[in-house]
């Protein structure tokens, strides 16, 4: 008989990692509910103390896990999605499907709706996913994040072992990840990287990131981002390819204003009051473009393009950028 509860330690190459993504490698069985319920009720603790779904691991901290997570989930006779989850939001998650084969699923994420619950949260893709099991004939799994107003490519595993191997190409930062966004001004020299470490700060509009401080290395976070002009609007906006390194929490829209070339409409980093002039919905301009990454059943790769969100179209329209000026693999 298993023991009811055991600590597993943080391996080096584990370092930086996200408790729930780290759990997603793991335990890719537990959702991302289940593991918040944990944690609030203390039966998951890292070093014997209470954290956050979202706590940074070190190499060599100690992760207490009940046995309960390695027990098969209890499955009712029927596959049916729960009750509440309408034709609409079905033939929703449908019409934002990329592309989809056994294993993985590649959704074209819009603007406005969050990738998994939390306060005050009721709609989300997890949950809509979590619905249609009787369709994939599993509940589909998230592999990575976006946050609620960045639009784009998301990767979805639609069962338990998809789940966990594309947790450990993640984790070993074998994704290759471009984004498009406009921002202010025009970055110079126009090709570059910037390598900023990160620590959590709470603003008036929730949780944001700044840049670490002399002291904070305890909490800090790596973060790397590579950019590049991919055209510009005189010197008053740019149009810039994005490709981190890392996967920080707002670790794009964080780089880009540290160096004073914050996203148009971010309201987190300075970049809402950006061309607010010219017309431009005042909507987050940062999209996740393209996702090319091994394919779990380690035959060939996933390589996948999602096209500019309406409000990004109709910016680039107002201000003459052409977005089918170069192909997906030159940016």
């Amino acid at each position: 008989m298993s023991a009811p509860v055991e600590t597993i330690e943080v391996k080096r190459e584990e370092a930086g990692l996200r408790l729930d993504r780290w759990f997603a490698v793991h335990f890719p069985g537990v959702t991302y509910g289940y593991l918040q319920k944990l944690l609030r009720s203390g039966q998951v603790r890292v070093d014997s103390k209470r954290v956050q779904a979202n706590a940074r691991l070190a190499a060599g901290q100690q992760v207490r896990v009940p046995a309960v997570v390695r027990q098969p989930p209890k499955r009712s006779p029927s596959v049916a999605p729960p009750l509440g989850l309408s034709k609409g939001d079905r033939d929703f998650i449908e019409s934002l499907i990329l592309f989809e084969d056994v294993a993985v699923m590649v959704l074209n994420k819009p603007f406005g709706i969050a990738v998994q619950g939390g306060t005050g949260t009721k709609r989300h893709i997890d949950g809509l996913l979590a619905g249609m099991a009787d369709r994939f004939g599993d509940r589909p799994r998230l592999v990575h994040r976006l946050d609620r107003d960045t639009t784009g490519v998301l990767l979805i595993a639609k069962h338990r072992d998809a789940a966990a191997k594309l947790g450990r190409i993640f984790q070993t930062r074998s994704a290759a990840k471009t984004y498009w966004a406009l921002v202010k001004g025009v970055p110079r020299p126009p090709q570059g990287k910037v390598e900023a470490a990160l620590v959590k700060a709470a603003g008036p509009d929730g949780d944001r990131v700044r840049k670490a401080l002399p002291g904070e290395q305890d909490k800090a976070m790596h973060a790397t981002t590579h950019y590049a002009v991919i055209d510009r609007v005189a010197h008053k906006a740019a149009w810039v390819s994005l490709k981190p390194v890392t996967g920080r929490q707002h670790q794009l829209r964080a780089h880009m204003a540290l160096i004073g070339h914050p996203i148009v409409g971010d309201n987190k980093y300075e970049g809402d009051k950006v061309l607010a002039e010219s017309g431009i919905e005042p909507k987050l301009h940062l999209h996740a473009r393209r996702l090319v990454i091994p394919h779990p059943a380690g035959d060939g790769k996933i390589d996948v393009t999602a096209p500019l969100p309406p409000h990004m179209r109709t910016t680039w329209e107002l201000l003459g950028l052409d977005p089918n000026r170069f192909d997906a693999d030159r940016a």
